[in-house]
């Protein structure tokens, strides 16, 4: 993970002030005069990351969202600006625009995470993403927990903490412990119980408790986290894990193997953690030359590295790595998208196809600029490319550029904003 860059309060609360004014200004479908003059709109609703924040493209509106989390599915977007001292939080259904009512929060707060059913949130008094970051030194935590109504649960938890997801049945809050808590240099994954507030350790994968001092601490980098389609696993891409040992072999005394790379998989129902460790060469490489997708089903999840040309096919039934076969090479950041019958790798200013069966490299295409992004749209005829400053989208058979919109300020690509149930 990379450190989290430093800034003073002062500068935090101004910046926030600054976000908060185009937050409340733009969230309710602001459009930009480009926008509403432009005869190109956009097929499908999209999530995207911009520089400010995160955005979302619909049609030919654009909303940026400076200080904001998004539910898992695309639907519900939770948003936050300070008011005075305290903190206005409100709801966007993401395909349509319309806001909730906004609540005061007191204090000053920030989305983290959202729960699968997209009802519950929890805030933090900085906002620290789990794959890219680490928190600054701290000895508490504290975490709200709100809803669209307002507060429902303060948590103020002894050590240095960041909230990951919730148990899908919102009894628990899955964490990243960071230590030690004023140095922060590795941390692990626990639970905490929202009825006494206390973080536990999780269970292994048969169910049985993990004996203290054997759950597994990490170091390395977290790439990439992909939600299954049911909701119920979430599994994140880790790289660069010197000396690791997973709670499997901490219990057994075995010493482990050499592994670089490996996908946690955390079962947000039965509150169990599995690492599928994945085979040389994954992890020796670069952690953004790493992505990961998984198929509309569920069943088969794909990681890629692309600087060394190799993608490995894991069976989510068996958390087992099935093959493994080999690609194109490339120097730069990788991205993948998976559909029924093809995987979609980019990297650089080119996008490749993998077919699923055999894992047989297909077709591939040329783009205008780098690629930062891809993303199937929901019925899979359309594949969107994120690109320098704008999304274009695609045949995903033949690779025939179907349309292009400038973004300013685009940074990645996040997913569909898909209407509600």
């Amino acid at each position: 993970m990379m450190p989290k860059s430093t800034v003073s309060r002062r500068t935090l609360l101004t910046a926030l002030a600054g976000a908060g004014a185009v937050a409340l200004a733009g969230c309710d479908a602001a459009r930009s005069p480009a926008a509403t003059t432009s005869a190109i709109q956009l097929p499908d609703p999209l999530l995207v990351e911009i520089d400010s924040g995160l955005g979302v493209l619909r049609g030919a509106d654009r909303q940026s969202i400076p200080h904001a989390v998004a539910s898992t599915d695309g639907r519900l977007v939770y948003a936050s600006a300070p008011e005075g001292a305290d903190t206005a939080f409100w709801r966007i259904d993401a395909a349509t625009g319309t806001s909730s009512e906004r609540v005061t929060l007191p204090g000053r707060w920030v989305p983290q995470t959202v729960s699968t059913n997209g009802t519950t949130v929890a805030l933090t008094t900085e906002g620290v993403s789990v794959t890219k970051e680490r928190p600054d030194a701290r000895d508490e935590t504290p975490v709200l927990i709100a809803d669209a109504g307002g507060v429902r649960q303060r948590l103020r938890l002894p050590g240095n903490f960041v909230p990951e997801a919730f148990t899908n049945d919102l009894a628990g809050l899955f964490v990243l412990e960071w230590l030690p808590p004023n140095a922060p240099d590795r941390y692990r994954v626990r639970v905490v119980d929202l009825a006494t507030g206390r973080p536990e350790p999780l269970i292994t994968r048969n169910k049985a408790p993990i004996p203290s001092g054997a759950e597994e601490e990490m170091r390395g980098d977290g790439r990439q986290a992909v939600l299954d389609p049911n909701r119920t696993v979430l599994y994140t891409l880790y790289t660069h894990q010197p000396d690791h040992q997973h709670t499997r072999d901490r219990i057994s005394g075995r010493p482990g193997s050499d592994v670089h790379a490996f996908v946690h998989t955390l079962h947000l129902e039965q509150r169990w953690a599995y690492c599928v460790d994945l085979p040389h060469p994954f992890g020796e490489g670069p952690a953004d030359g790493h992505a990961m997708a998984i198929t509309p089903d569920g069943t088969r999840l794909f990681v890629v590295d692309v600087t060394s040309g190799t993608v490995a096919e894991i069976s989510t039934q068996e958390l087992t790595v099935r093959r493994t076969a080999k690609l194109a090479g490339d120097a730069r950041p990788a991205y993948a998208a998976a559909g029924r019958d093809r995987l979609f790798v980019g990297a650089g200013s080119h996008v490749r196809t993998v077919a699923l069966d055999g894992l047989a490299a297909g077709a591939g295409w040329p783009v205008r600029d780098r690629v930062t992004g891809l993303v199937l749209s929901p019925d899979g005829e359309r594949l969107y490319v994120g690109q320098h400053a704008a999304v274009s989208w695609h045949d995903p058979a033949t690779g025939a550029e179907l349309g292009r919109i400038t973004v300013p300020g685009l940074v990645g690509l996040h997913g569909p904003a898909l209407p509600p149930t």
